[in-house]
């Protein structure tokens, strides 16, 4: 799988994110490409960042750096580790969420 952007390594790991939590690659809605962080995709795509709409909540959107395996945005935006290989998710990026996904409709 492809993941575009300024990676660092092959756990999706970027110029912008690089802890050793920063393990996940989102794909855009708007482009069908997986990018470290809305960071890389501003830099790196012709085009602005659509969020995901709560109606596709459902779909394989979420890569996993540490075993390329997906998840749902739900089942991401509800654990802290990856469902199939356990690595540690870097819990600060629910800060970025609102950039990703539409969650008036999860918050009301």
């Amino acid at each position: 799988m492809n993941i575009y952007g300024a990676v660092v390594d092959n756990e999706t790991r970027c110029v912008h994110y690089y802890t050793e939590k920063d393990i996940i690659a989102i794909k855009f809605i708007c482009c069908n490409r997986y990018y470290p962080c809305y960071k890389c995709h501003e830099e790196h795509a012709d085009h602005s960042i659509e969020r995901w709409p709560h109606e596709h909540f459902d779909e394989l959107a979420i890569l996993c750096g540490s075993c390329h395996e997906e998840l749902t945005i739900l089942q991401y935006m509800h654990t802290t580790s990856c469902l199939h290989c356990g690595a540690i998710f870097n819990d600060r990026c629910a800060a970025h969420y609102p950039i990703y996904f539409e969650l008036s409709a999860i918050e009301e």
